[in-house]
C-alpha cells in the first residue's frame, strides 16, 4: 500500500519533536481580577530528559508576563521571544501578500510546538546537567501573569451595577486550534500527553470549571475566596485544557449524574429543557461505539460572547448561552441538539483520541463528523440524513471548484517542503494557524465525507469495529502509569488509522484514499443519453471536465439508476480513461398497456399517469451516481416530464431536491402541477416542500402571460392555514404539526417573490401577506410564533421593488407609494414592539433591519448607516449586531463609503466580541467594499497600510481574525503589490525573491523571520546564511519613533535632500533586521537610540540576568503603557489616519512582547560577530546624527508614528532560527 510508502518514519510509532517527555503538569491561578482582567498563578512541569545533558528546554507561551522560572529549585535564565506578534518587520514597503504568507509560516514554524520550537526558552542551569546521565526528573516552576488578554481567555464584565457575581462577570478559555498558550506556559501541542493537576482560586460567590474531577473545594481563613483542584488523571495534551469561571448556576443532569451543567444566573429554566435529552446522545454513542465515555465526568458550561457555538476539552464542552431555549421555541431546538451532539462526538475523537501531527487532523475531525452524522440519522431520520450529506457536498465542491481544492492530508516529506502542495491558495496549509477559517470548516466538511465513503467501500460494521479498536487500545494506554511508549496508543496517524482499517476489514483502500486525502480536488460530471429503440438500449453518455480550478480526473466504478416502466434497476459503469458512451439494455415496454403499477425502488407499486412520456421509450428517468459515493458535481440533461416523474415518485429526498432545481429551467403547466401535488402531500419530506415554494415562484414569474388563477400558492395556503367562512383570515396558530408549520412559514416567504408583467409584486399578495401579519393570533399556541412573525416581514422584503423615480423628486416618508409606505408601517411598528417585548433571539428586529436596508437599497428611503450603526454597538443580541453590520458593511460598498469603512476596521480592533471582529472581517470578504479587479476611490495607500498593519500586527492574540485580515486583503488586493501604492523607492526595496538588498556588498545579507532557503548576497555568490541573532536585553521592546513623514497623507513631502536623510535613518531600524551583536536600548521617555556592540558571547548576554532584567521591563512597560498624546498631530493630516487608535494598539504590544528577547534556537554564531564588527560600526555612524536632526519633527508625528500611513508599527524581537 501506497501509505506505508509515505509514512515508513512513523512505522515505529510516535517519535518526540522534542529531546524530553513531559508527564504531568501542574496549574495554579491563585488570582483572577474581574476589574482589571488579570490572572496571576504559576505552573510547574514534570519533565523527563530523553538526551544525555538537556541544557534547554522549549516551551510555547504567549502574552503572559513571565516574572522567574526555576528548574529543580535553582534560578534558571530564560528568553521569550514571539515572531508572530509582528510577522514582518524590516519590510515597511513591500505590502505584497505572497511575502507576508510566507513570512508568516515561517513565524508560525518558529515556535511550532509540533517541530519542538517554542516562544520560551529556558537555559537548565550547569549543576543539572550531570544528572542527564541518570535521566533524572527535572521540575520546571514558571510564575506568570496575564494583564487583559487579547486572545486566549475572554473576560466578560457587564457594564451594569453590582458585585461582579451579581453582574454576570465571566471569564473563559477560548482559542483556534491548539492556543492554550495564550493563557499559560505549556507545550501547546496535540501530541505531548500528560497527567494534569488543576488549581483555581476565585471568589466566593464564583465558580471555577475546568477539565478533570474535582476533588475538593477549599475555603480560605476569611471565607471570601475558595480553590476549586481538580484532578485529570487522564494523559491530555495541553491544547485540550479550558477554564471557566463565572457564577454559574449548577445543574446536575437527572439521569447521568456524573453530567453537570452550567449556565450564567437566571437560566436555569432554559439550561433544565435544552439538557433534558442529552443522555440519549450519550446512550447512543456508546451503544454504536460499543465502548463507555472514557472521562468520569462530563461538563457542559454555556458563556456569552463565546468564540464559536461549541468548543471541546477533555471532559467538558463551553458553548454560546445563545444555544438555551425554552420549550416554545421550535427553529431552535434541532440547532441546540446538533451542537451537543457534535460535542460529545470530539469528546471520544478530537479529545480521548488526540493526532500525532496536523496532517492527521483530518482522522480526527473525519471520524467525529461521521458519527455526527449517524446521531442525525438515528434522530432525524435518513431524510434529514441525506438531505445533510448533499447538503454539505453541495457547499464542499462549490468551494472546492472556487477557490482550488481542499487536500485533507498535507504530507510535508524531507527536502519536499518547497513544493507546495497547494500552489492555487494564498495562504499556506502546512499549519492550522495559517489556514483561512473558511477553508477550515470545508477541511472538516470534507473529512466526514470521506469516512462516509469508506463506509460505503468496507461497510458500517466494520468502521465502527475500527473506531471501536482505537478507542480501545487508547483506553488501556490512558490507564498506565507514565510509560513513553504506552501513552502514545491514544494519538491517532493517518498511517495506523489505515493500518487498522486493513486488519479489520481486509479491504485495500488503498485507491480511495490516494484519491480524495491525498489530493486535493473534485470530479465534474456531465451527462447526456439517448435511447436506442432498435436495439431497446440506453445510450448514456457521461463527460468529465478535469481541466478546470479545482477538478481531478475520475477512473473507477459509477453508480447509474435507471427508473424503467418494469421497475428501478441499478447499474454499476466503469468510467476509463477515454470512454464516454456507456450501454444499458432495457426492458419491455409492453407494460403501458396493461395498466399495472409500477414498482418503485423501495418496493412500492404506483399508479402513474404515462401520458406525458415518451411513446417509445420504457424510461421514466434516470439517476448518475445516486448514493453520492463520489465527490462530485452532477450536470445531467433529461427531459422535462422525466424530471417531473422523478419529483413526484422517486422516494430519495436528493433526487426531489435535484428535480425541483432542474425544473426552474421548464417553466410549464406540467412542471407548475408537479410541484403544487408536492405541496400537497403531507408525506413529502418538509424540505423539499419548501424548495418547492421557491421553485413555484420562479416558474409563475416566468409564466406570467399564461398563468391563470389566483397566484401561485394562494390557493393552497387559504385551504390549509385560513378560516373556512372567511378565507382572507388566518387560523389562531397551533404548530403542533411542524411539517405544517415551517410549510406556513416558507410559503408567503416564497409568494412574495411573484412579479407581474410590470415586474411589481401583485397587489393581491401584498395584502395577503399584509393581512396575515395583521390577523395572526398565537394565544392559544404553546410555541412561539417569533420565527413565523420574522419570515413574514422577510416576505414584505421580498416584495419590494426598486422605486420609480420621477424627475429628480426627494425621496421623502410623504411622497413614498402607497403599498410601501404600508410596509415600511409595518416594519416600523415591528421595529417598537420588539424594544418593549423582545422575541425569542430578537429575530423580528433581524428581519427588520434586513428590510430597511432593503427599502434603502430599491430607493424608497434614503441611504443613511446610522441606524445600523447604533443597533451594531456593542450591547445589543449578537444577531441583532450581525444583521446591523451587514447592511454596513453593504452600504460601504453601494456608496463607497470610507468612513463607513473607516469605522468597520475600527470595530474589528475594539470591539471586546471576537466573535463579531471575526464576522466583520468574513462578511467584508463576501461583499468587498471594491475587489482587485476594479478601481475605486476607496482604495488608497492609508487603506493599505492600515490593513497590512492589522495583519502584520493588530491580530497577533487571535489566529482566526489574523487568517480573515489576510483573506480580506487578498480579495481587496490580490497576491501582488496593491495597484493603489506609488511605485516604491528603488533604494529601498528588497527583492524577496532573490533576497537583494542595496546593502554594502561586502556585507552578507541576513536570514530575515521570513524564508527557510539559503539564500546568496548582491553578487550572486550562494552561501549558507547563519541564523544571527541581534541579543536585545530581555523584554526589551524598540518603539519605531522616526515616522517617515512623507508616507502619511495630507502632509506636504519634505524636501528631497530630507526625505534621503530619513530614508537613511530608517535604514537600520526599518528595513533590515538589527545588525549581529547589535543593541538598541531605549533610554528614559527621550526617544534617543543609543547602539551598544557586545563582545561577549551569546550565552552570556542573553541568559545569565533573569533579576535585574525585572526592573529593566518594568520601567520600559510603563514608558510604553503611557498613551501617546492624539492631541498634537499637525493639523493637515488626513482624517482617516487620524481615526485610527494609536493607543489600543501600542498597549496590545507591550503586553504581549512583555520579557521577550531575541534568540537564535540553539546555534552558536559568535564567530561572525567578531568579523562583521569594524565595518558595520563605519557603516552606522553616520546615521545618528540625523536622528537628534529630526527630533523635533517627531514631536508632532510621535501621535501618529503607528498609524497605518506611516508604515512602520510597533516592534517586537523576531526569531531568526
Amino acid at each position: 500500500m501506497h501509505e506505508i510508502k509515505m509514512n515508513r518514519k512513523k512505522d515505529k510509532g510516535f517519535e518526540s519533536p522534542r529531546p524530553f517527555k513531559l508527564t504531568h503538569q501542574v496549574v495554579c491561578i491563585n488570582n483572577i481580577n474581574f476589574q482589571r482582567k488579570s490572572v496571576i498563578g504559576f505552573v510547574e512541569l514534570t519533565i523527563f530528559p530523553t538526551v544525555v545533558n538537556l541544557n534547554r528546554i522549549k516551551l510555547n507561551s504567549k502574552q503572559c508576563r513571565i516574572y522567574r522560572v526555576r528548574v529543580n529549585d535553582l534560578e534558571a535564565p530564560f528568553i521569550y521571544n514571539d515572531p508572530t506578534l509582528e510577522v514582518c518587520h524590516h519590510e515597511s514597503k513591500q505590502r505584497n501578500l505572497n511575502y507576508f504568507s510566507s513570512a508568516y509560516t515561517a513565524a508560525v514554524s518558529a515556535v511550532d510546538p509540533d517541530a519542538g520550537h517554542g516562544e520560551l526558552v529556558i537555559k537548565v542551569p550547569s549543576e543539572l546537567w550531570k544528572q542527564g546521565d541518570e535521566m533524572n526528573v527535572l521540575k520546571v516552576y514558571i510564575e506568570f501573569s496575564l494583564d487583559q488578554p487579547k486572545g486566549g481567555l475572554h473576560f466578560v464584565v457587564p457594564d451594569v451595577e453590582g458585585s461582579m457575581a451579581e453582574r454576570g462577570a465571566h471569564v473563559f478559555s477560548f482559542g483556534y486550534q491548539n492556543s492554550t498558550r495564550f493563557w499559560f506556559p505549556c507545550v501547546d501541542s496535540y501530541s505531548e500527553l500528560c497527567t494534569w493537576k488543576l488549581e483555581f482560586t476565585v471568589d466566593a460567590s464564583m465558580v471555577a470549571v475546568s477539565c478533570g474531577d474535582l476533588v475538593e473545594t477549599v475555603y480560605t481563613h476569611d471565607m471570601r475566596k475558595k480553590t476549586f483542584h481538580y484532578v485529570l488523571p487522564i494523559p491530555t495534551a495541553a491544547s485540550n485544557i479550558s477554564l471557566s469561571v463565572g457564577p454559574f448556576e449548577i445543574l446536575v443532569d437527572p439521569y447521568m449524574h456524573e453530567v453537570t451543567h452550567f449556565c450564567l444566573p437566571q437560566l436555569l429554566p432554559l439550561l433544565k429543557h435544552s439538557m433534558s435529552y442529552l443522555h440519549e446522545i450519550f446512550e447512543f454513542y456508546e451503544e454504536i461505539l460499543t465502548c463507555r465515555y472514557p472521562y468520569s465526568c462530563f461538563k457542559t458550561v454555556f458563556v456569552d460572547e463565546a468564540y464559536v457555538q461549541v468548543s471541546s476539552y477533555a471532559s467538558m464542552s463551553i458553548f454560546s448561552t445563545n444555544l438555551l431555549h425554552s420549550a416554545m421555541i421550535i427553529d431552535q431546538t434541532p440547532l441546540t441538539r446538533q451542537c451537543l451532539a457534535q460535542a460529545l462526538a470530539q469528546q471520544f475523537f478530537g479529545c480521548f483520541i488526540s493526532r500525532m501531527s496536523w496532517a492527521d487532523e483530518w482522522v480526527l475531525k473525519g471520524i467525529s463528523g461521521y458519527i455526527y452524522g449517524l446521531y442525525l440519522k438515528k434522530t432525524f431520520g435518513v431524510n434529514q440524513y441525506r438531505h445533510w450529506i448533499k447538503e454539505e457536498l453541495d457547499k464542499m465542491v462549490e468551494y472546492e471548484l472556487k477557490m482550488g481544492g481542499v487536500l485533507l492530508h498535507p504530507t510535508f516529506g524531507g527536502g519536499k517542503d518547497k513544493d507546495n502542495p497547494t500552489p492555487h491558495l494564498h495562504f499556506s496549509i502546512k499549519h492550522p494557524h495559517t489556514l483561512s477559517w473558511k477553508y477550515y470548516k470545508m477541511f472538516q466538511c470534507k473529512a466526514h465525507l470521506v469516512m462516509r465513503l469508506i463506509e460505503n467501500r468496507i461497510s458500517m460494521e466494520f468502521m465502527l469495529q475500527v473506531f471501536n479498536k482505537l478507542l480501545s487500545l487508547a483506553s488501556t494506554a490512558s490507564s498506565q502509569k507514565y510509560q513513553s511508549h504506552m501513552w502514545s496508543q491514544m494519538l491517532v496517524s493517518t498511517h495506523s488509522f489505515l493500518k487498522s482499517i486493513s486488519n479489520v476489514s481486509g479491504k485495500d483502500i488503498g485507491p480511495l484514499i490516494k484519491q480524495w486525502v491525498d489530493q486535493s480536488a473534485v470530479v465534474k460530471f456531465f451527462g447526456s443519453f439517448a435511447f436506442n429503440r432498435k436495439r431497446n438500449v440506453l445510450e448514456l453518455e457521461i463527460r468529465q471536465d478535469y481541466t478546470s480550478s479545482g477538478t481531478q480526473k475520475y477512473v473507477g466504478p459509477i453508480k447509474v439508476t435507471v427508473q424503467e416502466l418494469d421497475g428501478s434497476f441499478n447499474h454499476t459503469l466503469q468510467i476509463e480513461e477515454n470512454s464516454l458512451k456507456h450501454d444499458i439494455p432495457c426492458h419491455s415496454k409492453s407494460r403501458r398497456n396493461k395498466k399495472k403499477k409500477i414498482p418503485l425502488m423501495n418496493g412500492e407499486e404506483v399508479d402513474m399517469d404515462l401520458s406525458a412520456m415518451d411513446a417509445d421509450s420504457p424510461l421514466l428517468w434516470i439517476r448518475i451516481d445516486p448514493d453520492m459515493s463520489i465527490l462530485r458535481k452532477v450536470e445531467f440533461e433529461q427531459a422535462d416530464f422525466m424530471w417531473q416523474y422523478q419529483l413526484r415518485y422517486e422516494r430519495d429526498v436528493v433526487a426531489q431536491e435535484e428535480s425541483i432545481l432542474a425544473l426552474e429551467k421548464f417553466p410549464t403547466p406540467a412542471s407548475r402541477l408537479a410541484l403544487t401535488d408536492i405541496l400537497e402531500q403531507d408525506q413529502c419530506f418538509y424540505k423539499v416542500r419548501q424548495g418547492a415554494c421557491f421553485c413555484l415562484a420562479k416558474i409563475a414569474n416566468s409564466m406570467m402571460s399564461t398563468w391563470t388563477g389566483p397566484p401561485a400558492m394562494k390557493s393552497l395556503f387559504t385551504r390549509m392555514f385560513c378560516c373556512k367562512s372567511c378565507p382572507n383570515i388566518v387560523k389562531t396558530n397551533t404548530f403542533i404539526s411542524f411539517q405544517s408549520y415551517f410549510l406556513q412559514k416558507t410559503m408567503p416567504v416564497a409568494m412574495a417573490q411573484l412579479r407581474d408583467i410590470q415586474n411589481l409584486c401583485p397587489k393581491d399578495v401584498l395584502n395577503f401577506i399584509l393581512d396575515l401579519i395583521k390577523y395572526n393570533d398565537n394565544r392559544k399556541n404553546k410555541f412561539s410564533d417569533n420565527y413565523y412573525r420574522a419570515e413574514l416581514i422577510d416576505a414584505l422584503t421580498n416584495s419590494l421593488t426598486p422605486a420609480i423615480s420621477i424627475s429628480n423628486e426627494v425621496r421623502t416618508v410623504d411622497n413614498l407609494n402607497g403599498d410601501v409606505r404600508l410596509i415600511l408601517e409595518e416594519i416600523t411598528r415591528s421595529l417598537n414592539m420588539e424594544k418593549l417585548l423582545p422575541s425569542y433571539r430578537n429575530t423580528i428586529t433581524v428581519s427588520c433591519l434586513r428590510a430597511i436596508r432593503m427599502l434603502q437599497k430599491n430607493g424608497h428611503i434614503p441611504s443613511d448607516p446610522s441606524l445600523f450603526k447604533s443597533y451594531a454597538e456593542y450591547g445589543h443580541f449578537v444577531d441583532v449586531r450581525v444583521a446591523a453590520l451587514e447592511a454596513v458593511v453593504d452600504y460601504t460598498r453601494v456608496d463607497r463609503s470610507s468612513v463607513e469603512l473607516q469605522w468597520l476596521l475600527n470595530m474589528v480592533q475594539n470591539d471586546p466580541a471576537h466573535y463579531i471582529r471575526h464576522k466583520i472581517l468574513s462578511m467584508l470578504g463576501k461583499n468587498p467594499p471594491f475587489t482587485k479587479a476594479a478601481e475605486s476611490p476607496l482604495c488608497n495607500e492609508a487603506l493599505v497600510d492600515q490593513l497590512w498593519k492589522l495583519m502584520n500586527s493588530g491580530t497577533s492574540h487571535d489566529w482566526r481574525l489574523r487568517c480573515d485580515a489576510v483573506n480580506l486583503y487578498y480579495t481587496l488586493f490580490g497576491l501582488t503589490r496593491p495597484s493603489c501604492l506609488p511605485l516604491p523607492e528603488l533604494g529601498l526595496v528588497l527583492n524577496l525573491k532573490e533576497k537583494k538588498a542595496v546593502l554594502n556588498p561586502t556585507i552578507k545579507p541576513e536570514q530575515g523571520p521570513d524564508t527557510t532557503e539559503m539564500t546568496g548576497n548582491t553578487m550572486g555568490v550562494h552561501i549558507p546564511v547563519m541564523g544571527f541573532t541581534s541579543s536585545l536585553d530581555e523584554g526589551l521592546i524598540t518603539m519605531e519613533t522616526v515616522s517617515s513623514v512623507s508616507m502619511s497623507s495630507g502632509v506636504a513631502p519634505p524636501p528631497q535632500g530630507l526625505k534621503r536623510k530619513l530614508d537613511s535613518v530608517v535604514g537600520p531600524l526599518g528595513s533590515s533586521p538589527p545588525e549581529p551583536g547589535q543593541v538598541l536600548q531605549e533610554e528614559d521617555t527621550s526617544k534617543k537610540f543609543k547602539i551598544r556592540f557586545n563582545t561577549m558571547e551569546e550565552d552570556e548576554i542573553d541568559m545569565e540576568s533573569p533579576h535585574d532584567s525585572q526592573a529593566f521591563i518594568h520601567h520600559h512597560l510603563n514608558i510604553l503603557e503611557r498613551p501617546s498624546t492624539p492631541g498634537k498631530e499637525p493639523p493637515a493630516v488626513d482624517q482617516a489616519v487620524l481615526s485610527l487608535p494609536v493607543t489600543p494598539l501600542t498597549s496590545s504590544f507591550s503586553k504581549e512582547s512583555t520579557s521577550s528577547s531575541k534568540h537564535s534556537g540553539d546555534h552558536h554564531h559568535h564567530h561572525h560577530h567578531h568579523e562583521h564588527k569594524k565595518k558595520k560600526k563605519k557603516k552606522h555612524k553616520h546615521k545618528h546624527k540625523h536622528k537628534h536632526e529630526s527630533k523635533d519633527k517627531e514631536r508632532d508625528s510621535h501621535a501618529f508614528s503607528n498609524s497605518p500611513a506611516s508604515g512602520r508599527s510597533v516592534r517586537s524581537p523576531s526569531m531568526s532560527d
